[in-house]
């Protein structure tokens, strides 16, 4: 059969209709959960089915160039939204948590090794397997890519995107299963873990909290606040004081006297350590009203800002006006002196209200800047990652070199770019909205054309070869590590139940998992433990599949 349509043109027209027809397939739901963009891969093989029983053919090139671009897409964007907070994660609670799921990671990745060696499975099928089964498509570009550079066919390659379709479906449901595995298995109470979470939070883990002290330290009595040891250091704040009746902006030179009290920012750790040097704590809270001091959040959106450090721009000393904190992609950083902004940063301001519009003119205080998409920046980046992905990188034991290629290296760049945020020109920040549909518009190529590659042998695979063994082993590799590992961080690194979930919905990177586990409880625990895991497993569900077939490929002669 053929149509009277360009190689673009028909190619265009199978992926809108995949892209359509896939996400409402996926907006359906049992019991809250469906397959979300998943959706768009099935419609995609519907589609290469029938494009085959009708005899039309896609112009592979064309394909080819779509998938790797949608993948690309896919990738920078999430690099750019989680470079701001990507070693913010490590810290505290969330080393544990990325233990958790690197060690989930990791034992999948044996479970994998693991089927080949004692199957007949083919590889290409095998890393698709092992994609669909933790429901990472990156991963699976990954694989493909790699597979075409140790020298497997076109034939070859599309086996991975339909081991991919057979394990994708459980990869979903058996990280629920998981969930529901370890809560029977540990008699866990919902109630009871939601109080723990709240009990663990109060203590500012999330948060920078705050603390009003009294001046009870009679060494300090005439003292200027700079001789307070580490008061105006990296970690502490002093963003109002009162003394005498009146509440004033404190600066190094302020002259403290028993009686004062300060209203101090920072670490709870060091907090405590300032508490213990000056006094005690009061319950009286600092407030502004009534005073003729205020405070407001003002948005970083001027360029000649960027960059620099507090220290620089000398608020305090120009203006009486003192930065308290800093929210950074929805993380709080203590506002110390050689902290420097970023565009986007959010900064609390505390000052007379002349100063205080005074200072947000100097920091631009733009919201409509927030909405605009900084292309140059885009470019510049995707061109960067794609560079970064082409450096071959010699490890030894690996027969060839390792590549990050067009899903690590745009990640990575991302991830770099997204933490340094401001260089010459170029500011990497993406509104949110912007950020959020670029992403779904490169998932959705890149699956529709693995969908419409896979989709002619796909029906045959699963009814007369070996779709159902493949899924079995996709059981195997999304099972196995989840309610191991889950197990023994619940029981070796005591973590929250509801953290616990988060962090297997995250070692999965699978945004449905996560809707399932945030509607278990309102804490917000979940998605906390997610975002903390999602950077770096993300950076190794695309390096695993790249070092398995390199590993691999020389013993069956690839």
């Amino acid at each position: 059969m053929s149509l009277p349509l360009s190689d673009v043109a028909l190619t265009t027209l199978a992926l809108s209709i995949a892209g359509s027809l896939g996400l409402l397939f996926g907006r359906l739901q049992i019991r809250k959960v469906g397959l979300g963009i998943g959706g768009v891969l099935f419609s995609g093989i519907l589609i290469g089915h029938f494009a085959s029983l009708w005899g039309v053919e896609f112009n592979a090139e064309v394909m080819h160039f779509v998938r790797e671009l949608g993948l690309i897409l896919f990738v920078y964007t999430i690099g750019i939204q989680v470079g701001p907070s990507f070693f913010a994660s490590f810290a505290k609670s969330g080393l544990a948590f990325n233990l958790a799921a690197v060690g989930i990671v990791l034992t999948g990745v044996l479970m994998t090794l693991l089927i080949f060696a004692v199957t007949d499975v083919p590889l290409p099928v095998l890393v698709g397997v092992m994609s669909g089964a933790v429901t990472n498509t990156p991963g699976l570009g990954a694989a493909q890519q790699v597979l075409g550079d140790v020298g497997f066919g076109a034939s070859d390659v599309a086996l991975s995107g339909m081991g991919y379709a057979m394990a994708y479906p459980f990869g979903i449901l058996g990280i629920l299963t998981s969930m529901f595995v370890l809560k029977a298995l540990f008699k866990v109470v919902l109630e009871r873990e939601e109080a723990a979470y709240e009990a663990e939070t109060k203590t500012g883990a999330q948060s920078l909290p705050a603390m009003d002290i009294e001046v009870t330290n009679v060494n300090f009595d005439g003292r200027a606040l700079s001789e307070v040891p580490n008061l105006f250091g990296e970690g502490i704040v002093p963003s109002r004081m009162k003394t005498g009746g009146d509440l004033v902006v404190p600066t190094p030179d302020t002259v403290l006297h028993v009686g004062d009290c300060l209203h101090l920012v920072g670490p709870a750790d060091q907090l405590e350590s300032m508490r213990l040097v000056l006094g005690r704590e009061i319950d009286v809270p600092l407030t502004t009203k009534g005073t003729k001091l205020t405070w407001k959040r003002l948005v970083v959106t001027k360029e000649k800002v960027l960059g620099q450090s507090l220290r620089q721009l000398a608020f305090l000393e120009a203006h009486g006006v003192t930065i308290s904190r800093i929210n950074r992609a929805g993380v709080e950083l203590p506002a110390g002196a050689s902290s420097s902004l970023a565009f986007g940063d959010i900064v609390t301001v505390v000052g007379a209200p002349d100063d205080i519009e005074t200072v947000a003119r100097q920091l631009g205080n733009e919201h409509a800047r927030l909405q605009e998409v900084q292309f140059p920046a885009l470019f510049f980046g995707i061109a960067l990652g794609v560079i970064l992905g082409s450096i071959p990188l010699a490890i030894p034991g690996l027969p060839a070199p390792l590549k990050l290629g067009l899903a690590g290296g745009p990640l990575m760049a991302a991830i770099l770019l997204g933490r340094l945020g401001h260089w010459g020109p170029f500011t990497w920040y993406m509104p949110p909205t912007a950020n959020h549909a670029l992403r779904e518009f490169g998932i959705v190529l890149f699956l529709a054309v693995v969908g419409i590659v896979a989709g002619d042998r796909f029906v045959e695979t699963l009814i007369h070869g070996d779709g159902l063994i493949w899924m079995v082993y996709g059981i195997l590799i999304t099972l196995t590590p989840l309610v191991i590992v889950g197990a023994i961080a619940r029981i070796v690194g005591k973590i929250n139940y509801l953290s616990l979930c988060g962090i297997l919905a995250g070692a999965m990177t699978d945004p449905p998992a996560l809707a399932f586990a945030v509607s278990m409880s309102k804490t917000g625990a979940a998605s906390m433990a997610y975002v903390a895991v999602y950077p770096i497993v993300m950076f190794l569900r695309i390096l695993a599949p790249q070092v398995i077939v390199l590993m691999l490929a020389s013993g069956i002669g690839g």
